[in-house]
């Protein structure tokens, strides 16, 4: 917490507007507005809610291909399934990390021989904080009319080319969760130009209820809007959004002083000019020249009490999701073997990142 979530949240409680909705909410949509460059938001319980308005709104329906990075939490996935979809998985590319040009445009070409259909959308994903490579991606989905939903959950405040990611997709996503770069504890927020397509969005995540006197309700609708004293911890949060960015820089830095002399460890790392990443994470990737192992250096950290995790699993691997189309060359399984998250908070204090560095550097001396 920054400090000033405070003055919204009691300003919540002297006003007695604890429900749902409120100036709060409207508040808040308003500085991830201002924020994104973005005309319109509609804020929600999580990020997965906003994926999933998002494809209701693009008329996603059962038998229907969603185009999805296979190296990526489940919240990307699952809403597809919701919908009775088929999630259409696609590798990373060795840069980013994230979804393939050229496996995304091999996806489609696939799809549409097997089916006789284009994919009709694509969820975007740009992996902890880093941006995909977007010019071309767009350029695929632009030459095959693919929609493009931008899932910036683990984005907010990186760039691409000076524009803030959330501000690329026909619709996009963002997430509030207790892990993300700012937190409402829980929540999300869907983004787009498109007024109607938010105002719908509004409508649907307050359970469809139509304007009545009464209850009256036309189509299914969904318990998805923000609460006004979460959306108040938001707009605390919004003001120290830039310095969490730049404190999670520092800790990236920080890792890459430590590791300047050990050899085969590798960043996920700026690609070139024009790449901004809030490193959300600080992550790596244990080559064949590394002399230790990744769950060595996991374990060692364990021991400690230092909390570290591997990288993603990729989707097309889970039990549940395994029979899914996959398109690609298997990078993101050798990305889940071989590389770790590293503590990456905006709070670590001194005193603790010097115990992570003591862990680290005896582990690779012994």
């Amino acid at each position: 917490m920054g400090g000033e979530e405070k003055e919204y949240v009691n300003k919540a409680f002297d006003t007695n507007w604890i429900a749902p909705l409120g100036p709060n909410v409207n508040g808040f949509e308003e500085d991830l507005q201002n924020y994104s460059g973005v005309s319109h938001a509609a804020a929600l319980t999580s990020g997965t809610a906003a994926i999933h308005l998002a494809l209701i709104i693009l008329g996603i329906e059962r038998g229907d291909d969603v185009l999805v990075s296979t190296f990526t939490f489940s919240g990307s996935i699952n809403p597809i399934v919701y919908q009775g979809a088929t999630p259409v998985m696609v590798e990373s590319e060795p840069e980013t990390w994230n979804i393939s040009p050229h496996y995304l445009e091999e996806a489609i070409l696939d799809r549409k021989n097997k089916t006789g259909k284009i994919p009709k959308v694509l969820i975007l994903v740009h992996l902890y904080g880093m941006p995909a490579k977007l010019d071309e991606l767009l350029a695929v989905c632009d030459k095959y009319g693919v929609a493009v939903i931008e899932d910036a959950a683990e984005a907010l405040g990186s760039t691409y080319k000076g524009k803030k990611l959330g501000a690329f997709g026909d619709l996009s996503v963002y997430s509030f969760n207790g892990n993300k770069i700012i937190t409402t504890s829980g929540g999300g927020a869907l983004l787009s130009n498109n007024q109607q397509w938010v105002e719908k969005a509004r409508f649907l995540a307050t359970q469809a209820r139509d304007k009545a006197i009464h209850y009256e309700h036309s189509e299914v609708g969904y318990n998805y809007r923000m609460s006004n004293i979460v959306a108040g911890i938001g707009r605390g949060q919004m003001k120290v959004l830039d310095s969490w960015v730049e404190k999670r820089r520092n800790v990236n830095s920080f890792y890459r002083e430590i590791f300047e002399e050990i050899e085969g460890i590798d960043f996920l790392t700026e690609p070139e000019e024009g790449f901004f990443s809030n490193y959300w994470l600080t992550t790596i990737y244990f080559t064949n020249e590394a002399k230790v192992s990744r769950d060595v250096l996991q374990t060692a950290l364990a021991n400690e009490n230092i909390e570290s995790r591997p990288l993603w699993k990729p989707m097309h691997k889970q039990p549940i999701f395994e029979a899914y189309p996959y398109y690609g060359d298997g990078l993101s399984e050798r990305l889940f073997q071989n590389g770790l998250c590293l503590p990456s908070g905006s709070n670590l204090s001194s005193d603790q990142l010097k115990r992570i560095k003591s862990v680290i550097l005896s582990t690779f001396n012994k």
